[in-house]
């Protein structure tokens, strides 16, 4: 099948297992795989490499595109100006930033001429509602491929054993360290866990999920204040009371709250 015949599609791409698998699979199903992968700040991820490991797997392009301003400004201000927070707690840092990596994608599609869209998400969540509702408002002609929800792809991969030995056979470089018994997600907003070990009461966290913060035994003795100027709700300079540094990119100073060494009073 020659690529002028073949459907294109856009794959939201992580470089994970899972998306990575996805990735040849829909090559194998005889799509020109549009890989997508969004900078919505997540800690110390090699984008470049993520590239090209998309590369490796089949992808015709991988479209790494930096999204944090954008979400910072469009999504996450928005968030924290009507108080969007779940059950008391949780600010939703996962759902407020699927809208703007589907908003992107659907930008791509249209650049490449993709009549589909893709993601992993499972099927029995709720980000395969969110990528799918906002790609459908966006362009209602798109349509969505969910592997995940799709009997073939479920009966060829009914574990983590399967995955590795399709990446395996593929040539596809996966981390051959262990997964960890829980889910992560992460953005300049939040890090956030969920499932797997966490869920028994009798657990308490690894030393290893500490990404935005520290553990309280590693903290340092001594206090960083800081002073944060907001204007009609939305905080526009972070000075640090402590050593001077001022921050009035919206970039810099979320990322200088994200900092590890800096502790907030």
């Amino acid at each position: 099948m020659s690529s002028e015949s073949k459907p294109k599609v856009v794959l939201a791409y992580s470089g994970g297992l899972d998306t990575s698998v996805i990735l040849k699979w829909l090559c194998e199903k005889g799509f020109e795989v549009v890989a997508f992968c969004a900078d919505v700040g997540q800690h110390h991820e090699d984008f470049e490499a993520v590239k090209a490991k998309a590369l490796n797997a089949g992808a015709v392009k991988c479209v790494v595109t930096d999204l944090r301003k954008e979400f910072v400004t469009n999504y996450i201000f928005e968030a924290l100006k009507c108080n969007a927070i779940y059950e008391g707690r949780y600010l939703l840092g996962t759902s407020v930033a699927r809208p703007c990596i589907a908003k992107e994608m659907v930008r791509i599609a249209a650049e490449e001429g993709a009549t589909f869209i893709a993601h992993g998400a499972t099927g029995k969540g709720n980000d395969q509602v969110r990528f799918e509702m906002c790609a459908q408002a966006l362009d209602a002609k798109l349509r969505c491929i969910a592997p995940w929800r799709d009997a073939e792809f479920i009966e060829s991969f009914k574990g983590r054993s399967d995955l590795l030995a399709y990446c395996t056979k593929h040539g596809i470089p996966v981390d051959a360290k262990p997964k960890a018994n829980y889910s992560i997600d992460e953005n300049l907003f939040h890090t956030s866990y969920e499932s797997g070990v966490l869920e028994d009461a009798n657990e308490t966290y690894e030393e290893s999920m500490f990404k935005m913060t520290v553990s309280p035994q590693a903290a340092p003795e001594t206090s960083t204040f800081i002073e944060l100027e907001f204007v009609k709700g939305v905080p526009v300079k972070l000075t640090n009371k402590t050593d001077g540094t001022v921050k009035v990119s919206v970039i810099s100073f979320v990322c200088c709250l994200d900092d590890d060494d800096m502790i907030c009073h």
